[in-house]
């Protein structure tokens, strides 16, 4: 069985000031992509709990799950930002181009976290 996952981060949808216009475009990659499961970072704060960007990501995702009926998990990204910029800094990549790429690369980070638990699970 083939599976194919989606990750998004908050940060780099183009509006997220309009929820419907992200919820669309969001829809359009899970058709053209064939997504059957959509995995969010959830930021938590560093004693583990949810707080208040959180809260909006968990909201946000419940719409997104009405909207697709797509299965969604979530998973910790605390600390995916430092790993990434600690990536490109050992790539020796210049402060300016580190900032274009470093949600980027957490969100990468974000869901390779996910998939190593899954693959340790079966």
């Amino acid at each position: 069985m083939s599976i194919t996952f989606f990750l998004f981060s908050l940060l780099t949808l183009p509006s997220i000031k309009d929820k419907k216009k992200d919820i669309e475009e969001i829809k359009k990659i899970i058709s053209e992509k064939q997504v059957n499961k959509i995995v969010s970072g959830l930021p938590k704060n560093m004693n583990g709990t949810v707080g208040p960007q959180g809260e909006k990501v968990q909201k946000f995702c419940e719409l997104i799950k009405q909207e697709t009926n797509l299965p969604i998990e979530f998973w910790d990204e605390r600390l995916s930002t430092v790993a990434a910029e600690r990536s490109l800094i050992e790539g020796n990549v210049r402060r300016e181009n580190r900032k274009k790429v470093i949600d980027m690369l957490a969100a990468v980070i974000i869901l390779q976290g996910y998939l190593d638990l899954q693959r340790n699970f079966q």
